[in-house]
């Protein structure tokens, strides 16, 4: 046992940014904002979450320090992914759309005026528009006319839109 406890404690420390996902319990990505139900201070689609090393992990620091960790005190700052929401609630336009979509409501909610007033004239072009919005809305593919997300639920159903680019990685199927 002794030689293993030598080897490993040869091995130069890691930088805290590099523990493995164990290794460090994140403070805040757990505890969104109540209203937004997006992490805090979410800036150009990031927020930095606090990272505390567990009890006796021995890291470098963001300035290069070695350190021994008591699990209170933070390690370095993980970036994660954030949406930028101003306001615009997905249950809300989901409902309105469903419920009064044939008067325009679920567009004038979104911030698209004329819209709203082409289907409250045409009574939601007859039905067939208001089914076509309901479908749309319900899917995240219409969203809030200023570009934003809507406010969902920190766990609730997102849909995320995949898309193939010149520069997506494609690999060759093989059969045997």
């Amino acid at each position: 046992f002794a030689a293993l406890e030598g080897a490993a404690g040869s091995e130069p420390p890691l930088k805290c940014e590099e523990l493995r996902l164990g290794q460090y319990p994140e403070r805040g990505r757990a505890g969104p904002g109540p209203r937004t139900q997006e992490p805090m201070n979410c800036t150009n689609h990031t927020a930095y979450v606090q990272c505390l090393p567990a009890p006796n992990i021995t890291c470098k620091d963001h300035l290069g320090i070695e350190k021994v960790f008591t699990g209170r005190e933070v390690g370095f700052y993980k970036p994660i992914e954030c949406r930028n929401v101003n306001g615009y609630s997905y249950k809300v336009a989901v409902a309105l759309s469903l419920f009064l979509g044939w008067l325009g409501a679920d567009r004038f909610y979104l911030g698209y005026p004329a819209l709203g007033l082409l289907k409250f004239c045409t009574v939601g072009f007859c039905g067939i528009g208001s089914l076509i919005d309901f479908i749309l809305i319900s899917m995240q593919i219409v969203g809030p006319s200023d570009g934003s997300s809507y406010i969902i639920d920190y766990y609730g159903a997102r849909l995320t839109r995949l898309t193939i680019t010149n520069a997506t990685f494609r690999k060759m199927q093989t059969y045997p």
